[in-house]
Formats: structure tokens, C-alpha cells, sequence
């Protein structure tokens, strides 16, 4: 099977065109006809074996009472939340009504969608989603979540907590409205010194999958630590989940070797090879199918289809892996 992280994006014009039609990106995702739109366009272009829910991983945050915008060139922006003076300001509890029209999209994708397409919800896992609320926007050298996690752990443990207990009711509520699979982003897992990637990435996402699978015990759960490395080893055991996605800098023939006998493997074609193309982009699927296809594996790029990326290359990829 074949999917792509933000597969329904800016690379197709399809999309463009909706996102130009809501007027702003929490619009679109707020708007249960035009977010089922581009969460099919992928698919009926491409014939993809899963349709990923198109939403955000900030409209948590967002439901929180927290001040969240996405500006045009410069990504995502919020007002920051740095201590727990500042964390006492937000709501307790995620605002479940304002997220409705999300589970609305899904409902309504899985009605729309052929029954041998999968439909995966998501959300962002609480380090990644805390990253954004602490910062303020997306960061380089993560300077202010540093300080509050490594110098005040007890406080900046509420924050994680209430993100726990928020993303495990989104994605049971996905899931209940009629997504298949579900995926927990964990975008910057890369950041984290060894014991503080224990506490603050693998702890929270055990919780999550935990209280997933008491409630829907048989829906896969998968997660992707971008940038974990060695941390790789032993995450899937540690946390409980089904499926592993990997990022592009891990060797297949490691991954092959040393996680894969354990866990469903997620990727991981650089979305930079997908951009370029050609033989370069035919050589690397075949070296990917033949380190991981002796084990479950689906392919995936090892992060999202950049913006520029020609649509031709994502048919010919689909086209690649589908290939014997």
C-alpha cells in the first residue's frame, strides 16, 4: 500500500484553488465540505490506498482558547504560552463543539470513500503540538520549551498532560466518526536529549495509544517520530503502536534489520528525491522496495510532498511502487 504525508497540498492546483476559495487555511480546515474536498482530491487523482483527513495539528491548541493563525510565507503563528501563569489562561478542556466540523469531514469522507481505501486520522503528539504553543511558531533552536521542560519539568507536566488527554479524545472521536487508521505526528522528536525523549515523546504517546485501543482495540495506531534515530529502537514496544513511520535518514537495510521484524514500517523516500524526479527518485524506490518488502511496509515518504513537487512525479511514484 501507498500513501504520502500531505499528500492533498499545495503541490496540486486542485487545492490551491479550494484553499483560495475558504480565504484562510483555519477556514479550510473548518469548512466540512471543502476539507472533505481535498482530503479526496489525492486520492481520485492519484488512486492512493488511504485518504489522509486534511486538518492541522494546531486546531488542538486552537480549541484550547489559544490564539492560532497561519500566515501566508511565514507558517503557523501563536500567541506563545511560556509558563504556567500563561497556561492558566487557556481552557482546561478542548472546546469538543469547536472541533466538530472536523469529525463532520471525516464522517463524511468515509461515507464517499471506496471501501478498499483507508481512511487515517491524525493529530500532532503533545511534545510536537507543545513546541508550537510554547514557541509561538515553528523553531529552529526550540530555546523557550527547553528552558520551561529541562528547568520546571512539574509545571511544563501539565501542559503534556492536558495535550495527552486532549489528543487521545480527537483522534477516539475521529475514529468514532469513521476514520480507519490514525497517526500521531511527532514532527520534532529529534530535539530531545535521550531521557527527556523518554519522558516528554515516548510516555505521552503510550497514554495515547493506550486509551485509543481500549476504546477501538482493533484500529491501527501509528506514529512517527521524525528525527528520533537511535530513539527508533525500542519506540514501538515502549509505546504500543502498530505502525512505525520512519524518516529518510534511517537506512532501509537497518530498518529492515533491526525494526522491522517488530513493527509495520511506515516510508521513507526523502519528499526532496519525489521533487526531483527521474531516474534518481526510480533508483531510490527500488532500493526502498527491496530492503522493506519482505516485512509489513507501506510506502511513504520520510516527511510531507513539498509544495513545488510536479503532481507527474507523485503518479509515476504510485506507478513505481506498485510495480513487481
Amino acid at each position: 500500500p501507498v500513501w504520502m504525508m500531505r499528500q492533498a497540498g499545495r503541490y496540486l492546483p486542485e487545492y490551491r484553488n479550494l484553499r483560495t476559495k475558504a480565504g484562510s487555511f483555519l477556514s479550510l480546515c473548518y469548512d466540512p465540505k471543502l476539507a472533505t474536498a481535498v482530503t479526496l482530491q489525492p486520492v481520485e487523482r492519484f488512486g492512493l490506498d488511504a485518504a489522509i483527513l486534511f486538518s492541522d495539528i494546531l486546531l488542538i491548541p486552537d480549541a484550547l482558547g489559544q490564539t492560532v493563525s497561519f500566515i501566508e510565507g511565514d507558517g503557523p503563528q501563536l500567541h506563545p504560552v511560556r509558563n504556567l501563569k500563561d497556561l492558566e489562561k487557556l481552557s482546561n478542556e478542548v472546546n469538543f463543539s469547536h472541533l466538530s466540523p472536523v469529525y463532520e469531514t471525516v464522517s463524511t469522507v468515509a461515507s464517499q470513500l471506496n471501501e478498499n481505501v483507508a481512511l487515517i486520522g491524525f493529530a500532532g503528539a503533545p511534545w510536537t503540538v507543545a513546541t508550537y504553543m510554547v514557541e509561538g511558531h515553528t523553531s529552529k533552536h526550540f530555546d523557550f520549551i527547553k528552558r520551561w521542560a529541562f528547568s520546571d519539568p512539574s509545571s511544563f507536566e501539565i501542559l503534556i498532560k492536558r495535550l495527552t488527554d486532549a489528543t487521545a479524545m480527537h483522534l477516539c472521536k475521529q475514529i468514532e466518526a469513521g476514520a480507519d487508521v490514525v497517526q500521531i505526528f511527532e514532527s520534532w522528536a529529534g530535539v530531545l536529549p535521550p531521557k527527556e525523549f523518554a519522558r516528554w515523546c515516548v510516555k505521552p504517546v503510550e497514554v495515547i495509544t493506550k486509551r485509543v485501543k481500549e476504546q477501538f482495540p482493533e484500529v491501527p495506531v501509528i506514529a512517527f517520530p521524525r528525527g528520533a534515530g537511535v530513539g527508533y529502537i525500542g519506540y514501538a514496544d515502549a509505546t504500543g503502536v502498530d505502525g512505525l513511520g520512519v524518516d529518510y535518514t534511517l537506512p532501509t537495510t537497518w530498518v529492515a534489520k533491526v525494526l522491522q521484524p517488530d513493527v509495520c514500517i511506515q516510508g521513507n523516500l526523502d519528499p526532496q528525491i519525489l521533487l526531483v524526479g527521474g531516474s534518481v527518485m526510480r533508483a531510490a524506490v527500488r532500493e526502498i522496495k527491496s530492503a522493506l518488502n519482505n516485512g509489513p511496509f507501506v510506502f511513504n515518504l520520510g516527511h510531507g510532498v513539498l509544495p513545488q513537487t510536479p503532481p507527474e512525479h507523485v503518479a509515476e511514484l504510485v506507478q513505481l511502487v506498485r510495480e513487481d
